[in-house]
């Protein structure tokens, strides 16, 4: 079994998108693929209930209101999203029962700054700096050729946190969280999305 969390304390940056994303394919890929979400929201869980029941199945994973409840034994991939306002003493619990993090970061100037404790927190973890626990960051709604991408890159620089990949603004991506239906449900991606999700992809399959 393999645990991926999605995570970000700043609300809005694309969790519940990213976290649906994750789940869809490696269902797709033919994994026994458990979705867990930890936000009060409960946006993940609201768009798995509305899922068609003909795409490859994902199945809700009951994580618990407090300590983190572990998937069930058939489950070989978990995907968990993470509330905003994660830090402190839950975020080193929950970073001590996953393998590897994805933080999807719109590349705003504010948005940076409002999440630099985060990274920081990030950075400094034990589990982290033990290279226990993968960290990617992975930023939203962007053009990777626009100058926001390349502050982005010089912001985590201080952080030692790589910069994996970006994700495009798309309606698709809009359409996925109101449908049940993901890119990677529907229509074959097209050669840009495939490019863009395959170093994310790529990092979560490879057990480096």
């Amino acid at each position: 079994m393999r645990k991926f969390m999605v995570a970000n304390p700043k609300g809005g940056c694309g969790k519940s998108t990213m976290a649906i994303h994750l789940a869809s394919w490696f269902a797709r890929c033919d994994e026994v693929v458990y979705l867990g979400d930890k936000d009060r929201q409960q946006s993940s869980r609201q768009w798995l209930e509305q899922r068609p029941k003909s795409l490859a199945r994902i199945r809700p994973w009951e994580t618990g209101d407090d300590a983190l409840t572990l998937p069930p034994k058939d489950c070989s991939i978990a995907v968990l999203d993470t509330p905003a306002g994660l830090h402190g003493k839950r975020l080193k619990q929950l970073l001590g029962e996953v393998d590897r993090v994805v933080v999807p970061v719109s590349p705003s100037r504010f948005d940076m700054l409002a999440s630099q404790e985060f990274f920081e927190e990030l950075a400094e973890t034990k589990a982290v700096r033990k290279e226990k626990v993968g960290i990617a960051i992975v930023a939203m709604r962007i053009d990777p050729r626009t100058h926001a991408t390349r502050q982005l890159e010089e912001f985590l620089q201080q952080f030692d946190l790589p910069l994996l990949t970006s994700i495009r603004t798309a309606q698709r991506y809009v359409n996925a969280v109101e449908t049940g239906v993901t890119l990677f449900d529907s229509n074959e991606p097209s050669p840009l999305d495939r490019q863009q999700w395959a170093p994310l992809l790529d990092w979560l399959v490879s057990r480096r």
